[in-house]
């Protein structure tokens, strides 16, 4: 085990020295694509943050999240392999793409996922959790709003049985501006993605350069016109190619490896 996987409760008490990041495409970092064409996303910002708490050379990061992972592929495929790394740290968001599924039900895919953090924390120093969004504003998405409030209240009490710290995003109003998400609108943006990083960097008591909920600037108001080409264009781009996914029994993850399998120094 890492000598410093047990070191801290929270940023507050301590530089996190390592982190590995668990999940699907939210920590992947889809929606923010990088200088070489190679996604970011809020983890590896947070990552950053984290590094800078850290004398040089000192801090460790690994992102095992693959898109389209369903939880009971993160259990089998990352919580084994995150627990031989044993970092300081573990962000463990997961269960959101069973619940976009039809038929699933959150009550049961929170039990599961409540497994997978008792399983963690036994190794992992902190395990921080993440809600889902309020999805009231998005296309598709705002109809399941109801599921992933579910969900999420039992993400918040898992938290509180197993004392972890929680990325709230279900309060992060500002992610609920259209800016904070990609074109596929399934995904955040890279501004969202900053903002989500700057809110995890709170939750563990970092020092962060700007408020995550600071308000966006004003936007010219579309037409309805305009809003509607560009929800034609969403659907045909977007919406039926992920549809078409589902019907085949298809994941944008097939054949995708972890971006960042090893702990390493930034």
């Amino acid at each position: 085990m890492a000598d410093d996987s047990k070191n801290i409760s929270n940023g507050a008490h301590g530089a996190i020295g390592s982190y590995a990041a668990v999940g699907d495409s939210f920590t992947e970092g889809v929606g923010d694509p990088g200088p070489d064409g190679a996604y970011i996303g809020w983890a590896d910002r947070l990552a950053v943050l984290l590094s800078d708490q850290q004398a040089e050379g000192d801090f460790r990061y690994a992102n095992l999240a693959v898109r389209g992972r369903l939880l009971d592929q993160i259990v089998e495929e990352q919580v084994p392999r995150v627990k031989q790394l044993a970092p300081a740290l573990v962000t463990f968001c997961a269960g959101g793409n069973d619940i976009l599924r039809p038929g699933s039900d959150p009550d049961a895919v929170a039990e599961r996922y409540e497994a997978a953090v008792a399983d963690l924390h036994q190794t992992v120093g902190t395990v921080l959790l993440c809600t889902g969004f309020d999805t009231r504003g998005v296309p598709v998405l705002k109809h399941l709003r109801g599921k992933i409030a579910t969900y999420t209240a039992h993400v918040r009490a898992i938290a509180d049985r197993h004392d972890c710290p929680v990325l709230d995003l279900w309060s992060l109003k500002s992610v609920q501006d259209r800016r904070a998400w990609s074109d596929d609108r399934l995904h955040l943006s890279a501004d969202g993605h900053t903002r989500v990083a700057l809110r995890a960097a709170q939750v563990l008591g970092l020092r962060v350069p700007a408020d995550p909920d600071q308000p966006w600037p004003p936007e010219a108001e579309r037409s309805a016109a305009e809003a509607r080409r560009d929800n034609i264009h969403w659907a045909r781009e977007h919406l039926v190619p992920w549809i078409g996914r589902r019907l085949r029994g298809e994941s944008s993850g097939d054949h995708v490896e972890p971006k960042r399998p090893d702990l390493l120094p930034l």
